[in-house]
């Protein structure tokens, strides 16, 4: 698996326009109404993360979470992590709406 080109990279940003670019890795930070809300996501993520054998770098401060992703073999950003943040975008949007 190889990293995706910058021009590759441009065009998966366009799709995940939640989403920041910091050098090998794209971020993004989603706030809930509490600590709850926000380990519900957690656990949601982590369903379709393991179903996609793709493993999110992430932290958790009350009604934050911080999500970075990145393919580490591949030394870069793939289809996979612009995949899987899309995924996660959906999920954020069902539990912001549902509550």
């Amino acid at each position: 698996m190889e990293a995706l080109s910058e021009t590759e990279i441009e065009k998966g940003m366009v799709g995940c326009p939640d989403w920041e670019r910091r050098d090998d890795r794209i971020v993004r930070r989603f706030l809930f109404a509490d600590f709850v809300q926000a380990f519900d996501f957690m656990s949601s993520v982590a369903q379709v993360a393991e179903n996609a054998n793709h493993h999110p770098e992430w932290s958790n401060v009350y009604n934050r979470v911080n999500i970075e992703l990145t393919t580490h073999e591949a030394g870069g950003l793939t289809d996979r992590d612009f995949s899987l943040a899309a995924k996660i975008d959906s999920l954020y949007e069902k539990h912001v709406a549902s509550k």
